[in-house]
């Protein structure tokens, strides 16, 4: 007993404030796990959605301007070719209108279930994030901009690329202003195109921002409903492999068939077993018209035109009479024995 009481009395009491230095190192850990609303939740999206997305919005736009040239179609051939670049920003810009103008995806968006949100208004943390795909729409001067990106600039630039071509701006016979632009032109090409591609290498690590003007605007497209899955239906697809193979085997064997053994064939089958099939003796049974130049076959003096029966008879050394299914012997001019 006495051994027990000298290593109690040994121990040192801890200090007064103790507790305060515990309590300061375990609030931050209790403020987290109390106000969970701080923590950023990371949101990733599929970067084939959005490739799916623009290829629908393009299929769209293609569809609606295929409708859209059958209206004119019985107009005068080649007048839409002139207004083609008014035409595609026609179309353009309706999707425009109805989609992003009105804050509503657009029909590959839709199909996707994405939307354009404002990165730069989208709040991180907060008692309203639950999912992280919270965000405002795009505002007015950002649907502007989208409208004159996309709509006017691929306008402008396909006028200006005609014009110059029609002008031959790149002749060396033209004059230095002329060279210039088109120069010019070239270089605006070619750093547009560096750009892309170095935001493609973005987009493709990151997931964000498909295309410049989108990066600029800070038009990201997040999903538009959490609980959404992708679903890709390949029944279209199976379809148009399996039409695609039959047409092709079709194109195959028809040249491998002969007409005339196709015929033999089939008529035991026919109705009309004498006659081969329903028409009048006096029409040709190949071409089943009247015969400019009657000619009979013999023995069986069945009448035929003489390029269709001389044509027949040259194929196959031994031609059997389609009416009859007799041998031809002989071809001879009707009226002439």
């Amino acid at each position: 007993m006495p051994q027990v009481e000298s290593a109690t009395a040994s121990e040192a009491p801890p200090p007064q404030d103790a507790w305060l230095v515990e309590l300061g190192s375990r609030l931050p850990q209790w403020e987290s796990l109390r106000d969970s609303s701080k923590v950023i939740i990371p949101i990733s999206i599929s970067r084939v959605n959005q490739f799916d997305a623009a290829r629908l919005d393009v299929e769209m736009s293609a569809m609606l301007k295929e409708q859209l040239v059958k209206v004119f179609s019985l107009m005068k051939p080649g007048l839409l070719f002139q207004y083609e670049p008014e035409l595609d920003a026609f179309l353009e810009f309706l999707i425009w209108r109805f989609s992003i103008w009105a804050d509503k995806p657009t029909p590959g968006n839709a199909l996707m279930n994405l939307r354009y949100r404002d990165e730069r208004a989208a709040p991180i943390t907060g008692k309203e994030v639950r999912t992280g795909l919270e965000g405002p729409g795009l505002s007015v001067s950002q649907k502007i901009f989208y409208c004159i990106s996309f709509v006017g600039g691929q306008y402008v630039w396909s006028r200006l690329q005609s014009f110059s071509a029609f002008r031959r701006w790149g002749d060396s016979e033209q004059r230095p202003l002329a060279r210039r632009a088109w120069a010019l032109m070239r270089n605006a090409e070619v750093f547009y195109r560096a750009v892309s591609f170095f935001n493609l290498l973005l987009f493709l690590y990151g997931g964000r921002y498909k295309t410049v003007v989108e990066r600029i605007l800070k038009a990201r497209l997040v999903y538009g409903s959490p609980n959404m899955n992708r679903a890709v239906s390949f029944e279209y697809m199976n379809r148009q492999l399996v039409w695609n193979e039959f047409s092709e085997m079709l194109l195959l064997l028809l040249p491998l068939l002969n007409s005339s053994s196709v015929k033999k064939f089939l008529l035991p089958f026919s109705k009309d077993k004498s006659g081969g099939s329903s028409g009048d003796e006096a029409d040709c049974p190949i071409c089943r018209s009247s015969p400019s130049i009657p000619f009979i076959a013999l023995p069986c003096q069945h009448r035929y035109c003489y390029y269709c029966l001389r044509t027949r008879c040259s194929a196959t050394t031994s031609y059997r009479c389609t009416r009859c299914d007799g041998a031809v012997v002989a071809i001879q001019r009707l009226g002439s024995g």
